[in-house]
């Protein structure tokens, strides 16, 4: 085992790390190598240089540059989404304005025709109709007129059994009657 080799420790000491809990392995059952740094320290004969820590500073500003540019690229598109979510409820809120007014606009028209056949009403029962002069009335013919048709009464059952559900042509048989 490199480990063993690279930190001047025992296999068997590792392993006891490892079944203790001071060691972990990884899911492939590597054991990595932060984890030996963590437990054991730089491995024996490896010391930090000038250059590793360049190097090291270096993969630091290339990393940081990278994330910088994703997270920009993120807020651009966040900010395009909320401007297009922006124009939507501004156009359904124009919509339901329009909807608005065309209610009342509706409503404002109701109420003259409204009043109007009112009118009529209290006109046509005030005073009746006079035949001209030379015409005879017209004869009961068993027509209903408007008087009738008002004072005439329709019966409304006062309980209706509800339909039962259709059923298919399969569920006649296997199913219990219900």
């Amino acid at each position: 085992m490199d480990a063993s080799k690279a930190f001047k420790k025992s296999r068997t000491t590792i392993y006891e790390a490892i079944k203790n809990g001071e060691l972990s392995r990884d899911h492939d059952g590597l054991i990595d190598l932060s984890e030996l740094i963590r437990v054991y320290g730089n491995p024996s004969g490896v010391q930090s240089s000038t250059r590793t820590e360049h190097v090291q500073k270096d993969v630091h500003v290339h990393v940081q540059s990278e994330v910088e540019t994703v997270l920009k690229d993120q807020i651009s598109l966040l900010k395009n989404q909320l401007d297009l979510a922006n124009q939507r409820e501004k156009a359904l809120m124009q919509h339901i304005e329009d909807l608005t007014h065309r209610i009342e606009f509706k409503g404002q028209l109701e109420q003259p025709i409204a009043e109007a056949k009112k009118e009529e009403s209290i006109q046509s029962n005030a005073a009746p109709a006079q035949p001209e002069p030379g015409t005879t009335e017209p004869k009961d013919e068993g027509l209903t007129t408007l008087e009738q048709k008002e004072n005439k009464r329709i019966a409304v059952p006062e309980h209706v059994e509800p339909e039962p559900p259709k059923r298919g042509f399969l569920s006649r048989f296997f199913l219990p009657n219900g």
